[in-house]
């Protein structure tokens, strides 16, 4: 499993937590964040997890993952809420994305084919107006089983898709 822009690795660890026998890869561009989250790692005593710095894909070749999870920065660049709260002292490259929100995500979405196996999921988190968004581009770029699913709050936050393996391309007669 590889989570794409890891920051402080809380995805990364949830899964390698409730997984212990998943190997995780958590990539950030930001060996700041990296050292953050390897921290977290070892203070929670999770081990399955390793760390690597890429910037998206960068550093992975021809490298292929089962699952592939990302909350990926998804507010428009103007949005005036990066003025605001807590958000004001994060780097802006870990929330804001283009004009629309969705640049990381459109880049993440147009290149994950190249990194899953046959089968393998995209899971990425959005914001709160995004979902339809996100899975046009997934089914743009030929994802099956697209589904969206909502917060404890019940907007939905996550969307996904899946590749297909060789044999859903079968037709059988």
């Amino acid at each position: 499993m590889l989570d794409l822009g890891t920051g402080s690795g809380a995805i990364a660890l949830a899964i390698a937590h409730a997984r212990p026998a998943t190997e995780v890869l958590a990539c950030d561009a930001s060996l700041a964040a990296l050292e953050v989250a390897k921290e977290n790692a070892q203070r929670l005593g999770i081990a399955n997890v390793a760390f690597m710095q890429s910037n998206w894909f960068e550093a992975f070749n021809t490298q292929r993952f089962d699952l592939i999870v990302s909350n990926p920065p998804y507010i428009a660049a103007d949005d005036p809420h990066l003025q605001q709260g807590d958000v004001r002292f994060e780097p802006p490259s870990a929330l804001a994305s283009g004009g629309d929100g969705l640049r990381d995500t459109r880049h993440i979405v147009t290149n994950a084919q190249a990194h899953l196996q046959p089968g393998g999921w995209l899971l990425l988190e959005h914001g709160h107006t995004q979902a339809a968004q996100v899975c046009e581009l997934l089914r743009q770029a030929g994802f099956d089983e697209i589904f969206s699913a909502q917060d404890i709050a019940g907007i939905e936050r996550v969307s996904g898709g899946r590749i297909s393996t060789q044999l859903d391309t079968l037709v059988v007669k």
